[in-house]
């Protein structure tokens, strides 16, 4: 089938020759004119002929609402539009109310992979009515992993992005866990190589993973991590985890405090740290460091 790719960087590029790899045709459309296949979007929706599905690869935000809204003056009834970035699932919803009015559908895709994606696969979790998906549904298949899992229809539109969205969440505190245990043992003088208690995990073990797999990895070309700072941005996914988990009264105390420890690397003078310093030193003459 043909496809519509908005959104040619390192997921999108890689996507595009996934499912290029799979018999499809893809015309990509980028920014960045060395990436694409088309100058622009009109003409990339001329070069698809209809139904039309056009994938949006962008950041979430303002860059999906504009190209969501250019898409609807440019696409037909019967067309159907997936947004695969990482946009909120309520947005998604306000996407879906706005291109029915036109007759135009709208998937949302949660995709994960990162920068192995092209050889591994993608997983996907995608949200809209039966028939949307049914539209978008080889492309669906030409980009998941092999096998008998990778790919899920959530729900309704917005069930996607939510399932991505809490995926990230659990990624968050899997990823605090490893970097909790690997900073204990670094700190213990009697263990002598972390590397390699790392790699042993790796096998038989309960807690073995792909993420353990890559924090071996990045051992093997840093074995102490010397050359990275401590800082860690987030993708505004975990907060949006924890603020559903707030509407909805369901407590997520490691994914919560997994995020909170995100914004703890930011500081290198934590303000935090300032006041719990006084206060031992208040009610116990505990000794401070002064800058």
């Amino acid at each position: 089938m043909q496809l519509g790719l908005i959104g040619l960087g390192k997921m999108g590029g890689n996507m595009r020759e996934r499912i290029r790899r799979a018999g499809h045709t893809v015309i990509g459309y980028d920014r960045d004119p060395a990436l694409s296949d088309v100058a622009s979007l009109k003409e990339l929706v001329g070069s698809l002929a209809a139904p039309r599905v056009v994938w949006v690869m962008v950041p979430a935000g303002g860059p999906t609402q504009s190209t969501v809204d250019e898409l609807a003056e440019l696409l037909e009834p019967g067309d159907v539009v997936v947004d695969g970035g990482n946009s909120r699932w309520t947005d998604d919803e306000k996407h879906a109310a706005d291109l029915a009015k036109k007759g135009i559908g709208f998937v949302d895709c949660g995709v994960s992979g990162g920068v192995w994606g092209l050889q591994n696969g993608y997983a996907l979790m995608y949200g809209g009515s039966d028939a949307d998906i049914a539209k978008v549904q080889p492309i669906f298949d030409a980009l998941k992993p092999e096998g008998e899992y990778g790919s899920v229809h959530a729900g309704k539109v917005g069930a996607g992005h939510f399932a991505k969205m809490v995926h990230n969440g659990i990624e968050y505190a899997i990823m605090q866990a490893y970097a909790e245990g690997w900073e204990l043992l670094e700190a213990v003088d009697s263990v002598t190589d972390v590397r390699e208690i790392f790699r042993s995990w790796k096998e038989g073990t309960v807690i073995r993973s792909w993420l353990l797999d890559l924090a071996v990895d990045a051992l093997d070309k840093d074995e102490h991590l010397d050359k990275l700072k401590g800082y860690a941005a987030d993708s505004g996914e975990g907060r949006w985890t924890v603020e559903a988990a707030i509407d909805h009264a369901v407590p997520l105390p490691a994914i919560t405090a997994s995020l909170f420890a995100r914004f703890a690397s930011r500081q290198d003078d934590s303000p935090q740290m300032k006041m719990i310093a006084a206060l031992r030193n208040e009610f116990g003459g505990h000794a401070v460091e002064s800058k």
